[in-house]
Order: structure tokens, then C-alpha cells, then sequence
């Protein structure tokens, strides 16, 4: 078995192939190529942790996979992180078990890959201007997605706690080297939506962040954040001015999505208000933007087959390049 640690895969997988490989994942799992089950949450009381297991398998890759991410809130305060991950990748021509990933980096990675797919299809082809709401870890590969697909001369940095966005900031050479327009740090997210054509929404909010009547005709918004059903980045103002709803799964946002799932409790948006699903806009069996001034958003809340699609890829990579330590297990 080969094991990748998070170092090795930075070496090996960038955006771009994240972007690509994500694309071409969401065509087959349209086209029925992919097996990816609702994954299992198993809760552990004591420590007011869970376990979840996601499996997926891809014929066409001949690779399944399984990843295990466990959420323990309490880590930090014996100095382990909260948040740990990995895939198991196995071979589906002879079952033999190939390869453990480290899930972290690649989970950030795919999930800024998926919001690029979908700004490639929903945002302006000349938008210029980002606004990063929330300046955690997903938030650079969210930021690098984005720039991959449109040529940004403008962002806008906005935290709940200051020193975070100013963190961002002075880390920005490190996420976007290549970046050369100008970066500003904001203390009022409605003022950073105002001023932008995509905005990235990646917090923990349980209310909006921002409001509705701020977008300017022509946004598209990336929501990857507020991820349980309890959880709300953006307003019903929002979901009612864009044309175009487009979610990761329909399945997946139903069950997690609070963004959806507090409106339409309440009355005020309804689930059959979707556009569609992200596979659709990759297949080209619904359209994508078809204006300058459709306001358009895109929810995700990740399933198995993205890490599956990322780790096969990677590993690949890695087996011919002879990058990672082989263990016998």
C-alpha cells in the first residue's frame, strides 16, 4: 500500500488538475459510472465527536474508495487538530487496497474545485472582483478556484474577527503567487458584496452573513460553508433574486444545506426552485448563465466521489513519478 501525506500531494496535485478532474467526475456520475451511497455518521457522545464514512466506486477509474473524516471539538485543547481525515483507495479489478491518503488537503481541494466548475458556468466572463467571506483554511483553495477560471484584478477580505482577514492578507503571495491586482481587507461584508462579481461564503454562520439586496445584477456566489441544517450563510432574499440555484447534490443539500432547508421549513423557497445539480451544468443538460445581469448561486456540501476522483488521481500521479512511502499492511 502506498501512503501520501499531505506534503507529498501538494507536490503532485494543483487547482488545475483538481478543476479538470472534478468536471470530468461530475459528467460520469450523470452518465451513471459512479456508485456513491449517503454516507454514515456515527456519533460518539462522550467526547461530543462523530465519525463519518463515505464510500464511492468508480468502474470507469476501476477504484473505489472509502473516506474517514472524524470531528472532535474538544482536540484543541490537548493540541490535536479538530478535524482529521483520510481515504482508503482500493482497486476494483482485484480488491486490493492501494493506497491511504491523507484527506485534509485534498478535501479543501476538491471542494474549491467543484466551486470553480461552477463558476466557470455561472459567473460573467469578465468578472474581475471577489469577495472572500470568511478567511479560514477552505477559504484559499475557494480563492484559487476561482482565479483559475476568471482573470480577478480585485479582492475583497472579510472575517468576523479581523486579525484573521489580515492573516489572509499578508499570506496572499503564499496562496496566489502568481496574483499581481489588489487585495483589500474589509470591516463590512455588505460593503465587499456590493463592490464584487463572485463572492465566496466559507464560514460557520448560523445567520446570514450578508444581505440580499446587496448583490449587484450580474453575482454569482460560491456557499461552501454553514454545512448542518441548523447553519444559514445567506438570506431568502438571496435565493429569491438568483435566477439560477444550482446545488453540489440535491440529495446532499435536502438533507444538510440550512441555507435551503431553514427557508423552506418556513414557506419562503422551495426546494423545486432549484436549477438543477452541478453534474447538469457539467453535462450540458441545463444551462448555465445567460446574462450579464442573472444573479446566480451554487451550494455545496461535498459527496464521497469528489475525494474519490481527487485521491485516483493523485495516486496515479504518484505511482509514476515515485512519490510516497510503500507499507505492507
Amino acid at each position: 500500500m502506498l501512503v501520501l501525506s499531505e506534503k507529498e500531494i501538494k507536490t503532485l496535485y494543483v487547482m488545475k488538475d483538481a478543476i479538470e478532474d472534478m468536471e470530468a467526475a461530475l459528467v460520469a456520475h450523470h452518465q451513471g459510472k459512479i456508485a456513491s451511497p449517503q454516507r454514515t455518521v456515527l456519533d460518539i457522545p462522550s467526547k461530543k465527536a462523530s465519525a463519518l464514512y463515505m464510500p464511492s466506486a468508480m468502474e470507469t477509474m476501476k477504484k473505489a474508495a472509502v473516506k474517514i473524516v472524524t470531528i472532535f471539538p474538544e482536540n484543541p485543547k490537548e493540541g490535536l487538530k479538530t478535524t482529521q481525515g483520510v481515504i482508503l483507495l482500493s482497486d476494483t479489478e482485484n480488491g486490493t487496497h492501494v493506497a491511504c491518503l491523507n484527506a485534509s488537503y485534498l478535501t479543501r481541494l476538491r471542494t474549491g474545485a467543484l466551486s470553480g466548475v461552477a463558476t466557470k458556468y455561472l459567473a460573467k466572463k469578465d468578472a474581475k472582483s471577489v469577495a472572500v467571506l470568511g478567511c479560514g483554511a477552505m477559504a484559499e483553495e475557494q480563492l484559487q478556484a476561482v482565479c483559475e477560471v476568471r482573470n480577478i484584478d480585485h479582492i475583497y477580505l472579510y472575517n468576523r474577527t479581523r486579525e484573521r482577514a489580515e492573516n489572509f492578507y499578508n499570506r496572499m503571495r503564499e496562496i496566489l503567487p502568481n496574483y499581481k491586482g489588489k487585495v483589500e481587507v474589509v470591516a463590512d461584508p455588505d460593503d465587499a458584496v456590493k463592490r464584487s462579481d463572485i463572492v465566496n461564503c466559507s464560514t460557520r454562520a448560523v445567520e446570514p452573513i450578508f444581505k440580499g439586496a446587496s448583490l449587484q445584477q450580474g453575482t454569482h456566489i460560491n456557499g461552501i460553508g454553514s454545512y448542518l441544517p441548523n447553519m444559514q450563510e445567506v438570506d431568502v432574499e438571496t435565493l429569491k433574486r438568483a435566477s439560477k440555484v444550482v446545488a453540489d447534490t440535491i440529495e446532499g443539500v435536502k438533507e444538510e444545506a440550512g441555507d435551503f432547508i431553514i427557508p423552506n421549513n418556513k414557506g419562503d423557497w422551495h426546494f423545486n426552485e432549484l436549477h438543477g445539480e452541478l453534474t447538469e451544468l457539467a453535462a450540458h443538460t441545463i444551462k448555465g448563465r445567460e446574462s450579464d445581469e442573472e444573479i446566480t448561486f451554487f451550494k455545496s456540501v461535498g459527496a464521497a466521489y469528489f475525494d474519490l476522483a481527487a485521491a485516483a488521481a493523485v495516486y496515479d500521479k504518484a505511482k509514476k513519478q515515485g512519490i510516497g512511502t510503500e507499507v505492507e499492511v
